[in-house]
C-alpha cells in the first residue's frame, strides 16, 4: 500500500512523489511488530509538510484507524506495547508517546475487548514500575498519563509486582506500600503535582492538611487546589481561608464559586463578583456585567457607581430606571463634572459638527466637503457580540473626520437604502490618492468592512492610507494611551462595546464616535512637527511618518499575496507632493 494523503496527512516531500510503505503497514497490523509500526510512523512524521499541530491531529488519526486494523495481541496491549520500545527512537519519544496516549484515549471511548483491557493494565502497570525504577526513561507527566488512560490501580500494580497467581490482598498492601513511597519521594523532590495526580489516581488519602500548606508555601497552587478536590469539602474550605490571608482574592472567588461554598464565604464572594464586574466595566462589557449580576441589588449599586466613576452617564440612568435604583440623582452631576476633567472633550478639539449621514442627500454633501479635505481620520464601530465563535456583527457606522467637520455614516441604513451612491462615494474618498486617511489600527476595521459589504467595490481596495499606530514603536493603552501621550489628554472609551446598531444613537455615542475619527487628525498635527512626545526615550528627536504611508492596500482575496508586497510600497510620488504642499500652507 503507498500512503497519499494529500492535504489531509501531508507525508509527501515532494508534489508527484507519493511515499510508498509496507504494503501492509497500516491496513492490516497482524503481522506488524510495534519497533515496526513506530518506524513507519516515524517516516511518516518526517515526510511530513504542515505545522506541527496538524501534522499531530493527522497521525492521531492514522494511529487510531491503527487501532481499529486489528494489531496483535490487542489495540491496548499493543499500544502498551509501543510504549516499551519508544525510547529508542530518542528525540521522538515524547511526541510520539503523547501521540500514542491521545489516540488510545479516543480508541479506548469506543470500547475494547474485555482482556485485551485486562492485559494492557498489566503491561502498563510494568511501564510504570520500570520508569520509577529508571529502567525506561519517561518524563513524569508521561508516566501519569499512562496510569490514567490505561486506568491503572493498585491490583494491577501488585500483580506486576507479586506476578498475576499470587494473592490480591497482599498484591494490593504490597503496592500500596510502593506507590506510597514513591509519591513521598516525589512530595520530598517538590514535584507536587505529580504526587497528588498518582494520588488521586490510586485513591490514596492518608497525608493531612498539612501538605496542602506545604504545597501553598512553595506557590503550587494548581496542585493545592487539585488535592483540595479530591480530599473534599473540609480540605476547599483551607484552601478558601489560605487564598484570603494570602490577599489571593481572584482565586479564593474561583474556587468558591467552582465548588458552591457561597455560603460558607458570603464576603469572599461578593468580593470577587465585584472584582469581575470592575475588570468587565473596564473592558466596556456593560452588558455582559449587568447580566453577571443576576438583579443582585447590592451588586447593580456597585456597577452603577462603576458607570458614574467611568463618566457612562446614559447608562447610570438606564440602570436606575430598569432597577428602581434611587439615591444618584447629585451624585452623578459631581461624576460627571470630574469626568470631564479627566477625559479629551470633542468641544477642545474645534469641531464646527457633528453630521449624522443617513440619507442620499446628506452623503453627498459629505462626500464634497470630504474630497476638498488633504488629510481624514476614519474610524468604524459595531454591536459587539458576546457569544463564544460567532462571527462579529456588521459593522454599524463609520466616522470620516476633517479638521473642522465629523461626518458619521449610518451604513446600514444607507447599504439598504442607496447602495449603489454609498458605493460610488465613498470609492471617491477610499480609492483616492490625493486624500490621505489616518486609522489607528485599520486593519482590523479593514476586515470588517470587507466582511460586512463584501458585494462593495468601495471596500476591496485602499489607497494612502496611514495608519497611526504603526508610527510610533510602543502604542501602549491603544488609541486613548497614544492621546494621552501625544495631547496630554486620554479618550474615555466606555462607550466602546455599547449598541451601536440602535437608533437613534446617544449625544454621547454620536460624540465617542466623532471623537475617535477627529483626535487622529490632531495626532497627525503632532507627527508631521518631526518630533517625539515629551518623555521619548529612544534618543530620536525626528518621528519618521512618510514611510508608514500604505500608497495601495488591495483587499480582495485574489490579490492577498500582492497586497504583502504592495503594502510596502512608498506612498506615489503626487501624494507626497500634495501633502508636503498643505504642510507648508
Amino acid at each position: 500500500m503507498w500512503v497519499d494523503k494529500r492535504d489531509d496527512g501531508r507525508l509527501n516531500k515532494k508534489k508527484n512523489q507519493p511515499l510508498y510503505l509496507s504494503k501492509h503497514s497500516f491496513n492490516d497490523l497482524s503481522h506488524v511488530s510495534p519497533v515496526v509500526f513506530l518506524y513507519l510512523l516515524k517516516e511518516c512524521y518526517v515526510c511530513g509538510t504542515c505545522k506541527a499541530t496538524t501534522k499531530f491531529r493527522a497521525l492521531q488519526q492514522v494511529v487510531v484507524q491503527v487501532l481499529y486494523n486489528g494489531p496483535q495481541p490487542g489495540p491496548a496491549v499493543f499500544a502498551a506495547q509501543c510504549l516499551y520500545v519508544l525510547p529508542i527512537f530518542e528525540s521522538y519519544c515524547e511526541g510520539f508517546s503523547h501521540l500514542i496516549l491521545s489516540a488510545l484515549r479516543r480508541f479506548m471511548k469506543l470500547g475494547s475487548s474485555q482482556m485485551d483491557i485486562l492485559d494492557a493494565k498489566i503491561w502498563a502497570a510494568k511501564l510504570f514500575l520500570d520508569i520509577v525504577g529508571h529502567r525506561l526513561i519517561y518524563d513524569e507527566r508521561i508516566m501519569v498519563k499512562i496510569v490514567e488512560v490505561f486506568n491503572v490501580n493498585l491490583s494491577n500494580i501488585g500483580k506486576a509486582i507479586c506476578g498475576s497467581h499470587a494473592n490480591n490482598e497482599i498484591g494490593q498492601q504490597t503496592a500500596k506500600i510502593f506507590v506510597q513511597q514513591y509519591i513521598l519521594n516525589l512530595i520530598d523532590c517538590k514535584s507536587y503535582m505529580t504526587a497528588v495526580s498518582l494520588l488521586e489516581q490510586f485513591s490514596l488519602r492518608g497525608l493531612e492538611e498539612s501538605f496542602l500548606l506545604r504545597m501553598m508555601d512553595n506557590k503550587d497552587y494548581k496542585a493545592a487546589e487539585k488535592w483540595a478536590t479530591f480530599m473534599g469539602k473540609q480540605y476547599l474550605c483551607t484552601l478558601v481561608q489560605e487564598y484570603i490571608d494570602r490577599k489571593l482574592e481572584h482565586d479564593a472567588y474561583e474556587v468558591i464559586r467552582k465548588n458552591n461554598l457561597r455560603e460558607e464565604f458570603p464576603e469572599a464572594y461578593h468580593q470577587g463578583k465585584e472584582s469581575k464586574l470592575k475588570k468587565l466595566a473596564e473592558k466596556g462589557c456593560w452588558d455582559i456585567a449587568e447580566a453577571r449580576t443576576k438583579n443582585d441589588r447590592q451588586l447593580l449599586e456597585y456597577l452603577v457607581y462603576l458607570a458614574m466613576e467611568a463618566g457612562y452617564m446614559e447608562k447610570v440612568e438606564e440602570l436606575c430606571n430598569r432597577y428602581s435604583l434611587e439615591g444618584f440623582t447629585n451624585t452623578k452631576e459631581l461624576e460627571a463634572s470630574a469626568v470631564q476633567s479627566h477625559y479629551l472633550q470633542l468641544k477642545e478639539l474645534s469641531i464646527e459638527e457633528v453630521v449624522w449621514v443617513d440619507n442620499a442627500n446628506s452623503l453627498q454633501d459629505a462626500t464634497h466637503h470630504i474630497e476638498e479635505c488633504k488629510v481624514v481620520g476614519l474610524d468604524c464601530e459595531w454591536k459587539p457580540n458576546y457569544e463564544k465563535g460567532s462571527l462579529p456583527n456588521k459593522v454599524s457606522i463609520m466616522q470620516i473626520a476633517s479638521e473642522r467637520k465629523a461626518y458619521i455614516l449610518d451604513l446600514i441604513k444607507l447599504y439598504n437604502d442607496v447602495p449603489d451612491i454609498l458605493d460610488d462615494c465613498l470609492v471617491r474618498i477610499l480609492h483616492s490618492p490625493r486624500i490621505l486617511k489616518l486609522g489607528y489600527n485599520f486593519q482590523c476595521d479593514v476586515a470588517q468592512l470587507a466582511r460586512s459589504y463584501g458585494r462593495l467595490e468601495c471596500f476591496k481596495h485602499y489607497d494612502m492610507l496611514l495608519d497611526i499606530q504603526n508610527v510610533f514603536k510602543e502604542p501602549r493603552g491603544g488609541l486613548s494611551g497614544l492621546a494621552k501621550k501625544i495631547l496630554g489628554t486620554g479618550l474615555n472609551k466606555t462607550r466602546r462595546n455599547s449598541n451601536w446598531e440602535q437608533r437613534p444613537l446617544t449625544q454621547y455615542q454620536l460624540e465617542y464616535a466623532a471623537l475617535d475619527a477627529v483626535v487622529l487628525i490632531h495626532i497627525f498635527r503632532h507627527v508631521r512637527g518631526h518630533t517625539q512626545p515629551a518623555g521619548a526615550s529612544d534618543g530620536h528627536n525626528k518621528i519618521e511618518w512618510k514611510s508608514h504611508i500604505v500608497s495601495h492596500m488591495d483587499n480582495s482575496k485574489k490579490a492577498k499575496k500582492e497586497t504583502k508586497k504592495k503594502e510596502q510600497c512608498s506612498p506615489t510620488s503626487h501624494g507626497l507632493i500634495c501633502l508636503d504642499a498643505e504642510f507648508e500652507q
